[in-house]
């Protein structure tokens, strides 16, 4: 062949395998059925009234700040220590199910059990005093237990949501119609909780508090944990790992060469650094309303489903480092007018303007959930595609939690530092709604207010550098589709040769 023909023969070779390339980003891989399991494993994730979990704590099984300070800082020490060796035993993991799928199982029960336990501790250990010594000894044992199974479940979880399929735009379909469906349903333990809590706090229903707490985190666990053992089974992984394990030594250092992960773990890592009551504290104890989220959130539960429309638009037009920035700041410029709003003449104890005040706040948020919900989610599995461009293998495992560890880390001391907080601005723990002093109902209101923007506004800045993205991003999928076919491949004719091995001693 001619020099020519040699180079229109290349040309086309390369035309064919783009071609292919393409017909694989459209394919769907995964049907309905393990869909719905997708979707329900999301729900599962959120059907929880661990909205409450900080009030139930304080003021229903009664464990005293001092002590929850201790708890908090040593389980998220123990925390940082078990993801990196429950990382290291995930990513050697090999079997004929997948990498992980045998970790989500085997956690399913345990999880169901542990949840059930966590809810029915004010029968349990709620009855003794706040510092008694056994009481105390239980809770933190059991914290420990609790973060050694969720730290486990969530390495699973997450690496199983980055293989469940290699088409980036199937797994975008999934993400979002995942968020946009579970939120007809994950929402409603706690819309129907903080209704109860006020029906109970105002005298409308006669039923102990505790065993309101009891019977709904009970049900929720079972719910939630019957959806998550469904999709366990259901789901199924279809990008291949390196039949070679990667050691643990070069698994560190891809992280370290993983330019799109760093940036998002310092970003991150510095949004850690916002500290906060939450709004639970101020929306009972200052406002007595428990019931303020659901009422606020009326109009931004009819906007959010409309704002996922428009996120493949906003994807085309926008870059991610745009869409990031954006999703993830708004919320905290938004807040920013509502602290205005309730400083002045003190109408932060006034319902008739912080509902308004909140409303409006929660309303133009809503309309970029889709972007918030979707982008962030998508980076981290795009960060992993990426280690695996970069290192040739994959470590789902490792890679999500080094991105956890350094937020962690500070999120240990920022709980730590929250109980002291309000142990300073005087909260009086189990006082209720009207049993605070004014200084210490506008501590509540800062609190979850400016506080959290204030301490976390750095993390906007790495998120400027993000250039994984357009032309590179394209160009990193091409070339991982043609050498995961190769590895495909590989498998093919490994599992050729052992079918004819087995033949022979036949």
């Amino acid at each position: 062949m001619s020099e020519a023909e040699n180079v229109a023969a290349a040309r086309l070779e390369e035309e064919v395998e783009t071609a292919r390339a393409k017909a694989a980003m459209n394919r769907r891989y995964v049907g309905t059925k393990e869909t719905a399991a997708y979707i329900m494993y999301d729900i599962a994730q959120s059907f929880n009234i661990n909205k409450y979990g900080d009030i139930f704590i304080t003021d229903i099984v009664k464990i005293g700040l001092k002590f929850q300070s201790i708890v908090s800082f040593v389980v998220g020490i123990w925390d940082i220590i078990n993801d990196m060796f429950l990382a290291a035993i995930v990513d050697k993991t090999r079997t004929r199910w997948g990498k992980f799928k045998p970790w989500l199982i085997i956690y399913a029960i345990p999880g169901v059990m542990l949840s059930i336990f966590y809810w029915t501790m004010p029968l349990t250990i709620g009855t003794r005093a706040q510092y008694d010594i056994g009481k105390l000894a239980i809770y933190l044992i059991f914290s420990l237990v609790q973060n050694l199974a969720g730290s486990m479940s969530a390495i699973a979880r997450t690496g199983s949501l980055a293989t469940i399929t290699p088409n980036i735009i199937d797994r975008t379909r999934l993400i979002t119609e995942a968020n946009l469906l579970s939120g007809f349903v994950e929402k409603a333990p706690e819309i129907i909780m903080g209704l109860l809590i006020d029906l109970v706090n105002h005298g409308k229903i006669n039923i102990k508090m505790k065993s309101l707490y009891v019977s709904a985190g009970t049900f929720c666990s079972v719910v939630s944990g019957l959806f998550a053992i469904y999709f366990a089974f259901v789901s199924k992984e279809r990008v291949n790992q390196t039949i070679d394990k990667p050691s643990i030594k070069a698994s560190f250092k891809s992280i370290f060469t993983n330019k799109p992960l760093l940036l998002i773990t310092l970003s991150e890592f510095l949004g850690a650094f916002s500290i906060g009551s939450g709004v639970n504290y101020y929306y009972i104890n200052v406002l007595g309303l428990a019931t303020m989220s659901t009422i606020v959130g009326i109009p931004g539960a009819i906007v959010s489903p409309i704002s996922y429309s428009y996120v493949p638009w906003a994807r085309k037009r926008f870059s991610t480092k745009t869409l990031w920035i954006f999703g993830s700041h708004i919320s905290d410029f938004l807040m920013i007018g509502v602290f205005a709003i309730g400083s002045i003449n003190k109408n932060y104890k006034r319902l008739s303007v912080m509902i308004p005040a909140f409303m409006l706040r929660e309303t133009i948020w809503m309309f970029f959930w889709g972007i918030r919900s979707v982008i962030p989610e998508e980076m981290r599995n795009e960060s992993i595609d990426y280690g695996e461009w970069k290192n040739g293998y994959r470590n789902e495992g490792l890679t999500g939690v080094a991105k956890e560890i350094p937020r962690k880390l500070i999120n240990t001391f920022g709980a730590t530092i929250k109980t002291i907080i309000l142990d300073r601005v005087g909260y009086v723990e189990g006082a209720g709604f009207g049993g605070q002093t004014e200084k210490t109902e506008y501590s509540l209101f800062w609190m979850c207010t400016i506080l959290p923007v204030i301490t976390g506004i750095l993390s906007i800045i790495p998120k400027c550098f993000y250039d994984l993205t357009n032309e590179k991003r394209d160009r990193m999928y091409r070339e991982l589709h043609e050498r995961r076919k190769a590895r495909e491949d590989q498998y093919d004719a490994l599992a050729n040769e052992n079918a004819a091995q087995a033949a022979n001693t036949q």
